[in-house]
């Protein structure tokens, strides 16, 4: 530890500090009103370690003591300690895997006496930091693909590591990252393919049982060709901006097509699927022409990304029937609407949105959820917990909690932007990208849009663990933020 020059807490961002302190405080009341029972709990009782109000106010308070600590360490000492932080905290994470107690089918929980410990929630802050740190090596280029890789790789293996404790909802978490890189000048191309790999596969899993009302042929796997088709055309016409080339397989590609399918339809039925690939081939020999020919290299990518999405769609079917858990293969068709389980994986969000929804405009009042109360909704002071703050303070709290949420993501934007090198501007939007991921996961959960994948809200659901990880990333930034040099950064 180092004495810091000057006083350190006159160059801390305490708007930040007071935003978390808020959501912190906001998440405490939250879990007392999802706590709280009319017959058995007490006032007092909040501050009880035997109770979950107790242990949060705890763990509030130890992460506080931990962020002081990390406030007295300089800059340059978490880059130099990146590396040992980052394979000290896999190792732990692959311990984890054969030493944690199965705790409802996750491998991801190690017990200290009366307290259980999430390792996955501080691999988040030793990703970051290894990161932001390779990141800033003077030679580096995010156009250098052996660069590229080794980022993509620091990111990959956590995720890796995650999984094999089955906590996948956690380990998409650090999806998340890829925002850092796109920010550091990654194309866009990787973005355009994790959305279009999103769309094939919600399109292709919910309409693969529906048939076109002609034709034999299901309307899933139909439709996924002719998305590739698009997404390829719009990445000669505005990545490789060649117009020409575009509107040539877009005249081909559409003509094709509706001539195939009025044919099976009103002279001769036969599987235009067939078409549909003969087509993608067509595409793919077309681009590699025009590579061959010296006009474009990047055309090789597209060709790539052809073959990749066939690949990745034809796996879908399998990921969901054999990689999945039952439990997780129902959450996505119920969300998708291929099955309405009001009983069973639907129960939670269902039971959420009645509690939302019977808050009204003001809500019912601090403590006075009936929803949350007679306990409806599980898991409703960690995953759910903002179904306790609709029901009891309304859409009026609801949208003020959301927007202190909003404002302090906000503030870590403007904070990474103002550094004065990559290593601080890279931690700053790893970590904004964090907090995004887990708040707009969260709230769509609870309301329905997004799958249930089991992720808290970053200050406000119970849990210790999870509260300590966040508390260490921000804390860290902060200090980062306050040792950048003023004269070459904007405030």
């Amino acid at each position: 530890m180092e004495q810091a020059r000057g006083n350190i807490f006159g160059k801390i961002d305490w708007w930040t500090i007071l935003l978390f302190a808020g959501l912190a405080v906001m998440g405490w009341l939250a879990i007392c009103g999802a706590s709280y029972s009319y017959v058995e709990t007490g006032y007092l009782e909040f501050l009880d370690l035997g109770e979950r109000t107790g242990k949060q106010a705890m763990w509030m308070g130890i992460s506080l003591v931990a962020g002081a600590i990390l406030l007295c360490f300089k800059k340059h000492t978490y880059l130099n300690l990146s590396w040992i932080i980052y394979i000290a905290t896999m190792i732990i994470g692959i311990l984890t895997i054969f030493i944690a107690n199965d705790t409802k089918g996750s491998l991801s929980w190690i017990k200290i006496g009366s307290f259980q410990i999430q390792p996955a929630e501080f691999m988040k802050f030793s990703t970051s930091l290894m990161l932001a740190t390779f990141m800033n090596r003077r030679d580096f280029s995010i156009s250098n693909n052996v660069d590229l890789a080794k980022c993509i790789g620091i990111i990959l293996l956590p995720m890796a590591i995650i999984i094999a404790q089955k906590e996948t909802g956690s380990a998409l978490v650090y999806m998340a990252l890829f925002l850092v890189l796109y920010r550091e000048g990654m194309t866009g191309l990787f973005l355009l393919m994790g959305v279009s790999a999103v769309v094939y596969f919600v399109v292709g899993i919910k309409y693969s049982g529906e048939n076109f009302e002609e034709l034999p042929i299901a309307i899933g796997p139909y439709a996924v060709t002719v998305l590739i088709q698009i997404f390829s055309i719009a990445m000669v016409k505005f990545w490789c901006k060649h117009d020409r080339t575009s509107i040539t397989l877009l005249i081909v590609n559409t003509a094709v097509t509706l001539l195939s399918y009025w044919t099976a339809v009103y002279l001769i039925e036969f599987n235009i699927m067939i078409v549909q690939y003969l087509l993608l081939a067509f595409d793919i020999i077309y681009l590699i022409i025009r590579i061959r020919l010296g006009k474009e290299l990047k055309n090789i990518w597209i060709a790539l990304y052809i073959i990749g999405a066939v690949a990745f769609y034809h796996s879908s079917s399998y990921v969901m029937h054999e990689v999945l858990k039952p439990h997780q293969r129902v959450r996505i068709e119920v969300l998708l609407g291929l099955k309405e389980d009001l009983a069973g994986a639907g129960y939670n969000v269902h039971q959420s949105m009645i509690a939302i929804g019977s808050g009204g405009l003001t809500g019912k009042g601090f403590l006075n959820g009936t929803q949350t109360k007679l306990d409806y909704v599980p898991e409703q002071d960690t995953d759910f917990i903002f179904c306790t703050i609709g029901e009891e303070q309304g859409f009026m709290g609801a949208t003020f909690v959301m927007t202190v949420f909003i404002i302090f993501i906000l503030r870590l934007m403007v904070l990474a932007e103002r550094q004065d090198d990559r290593f601080g501007r890279a931690f700053g939007y790893s970590l904004a990208s964090i907090f995004f991921f887990h708040f707009a996961i969260n709230i769509g959960m609870v309301l329905g849009i997004t799958p249930v994948i089991g992720i808290p809200l970053p200050f406000i659901s119970y849990g210790g663990s999870s509260f300590l990880g966040f508390s260490i990333l921000l804390f860290t930034f902060l200090r980062i933020d306050a040792d950048r040099d003023r004269s070459k950064s904007i405030s």
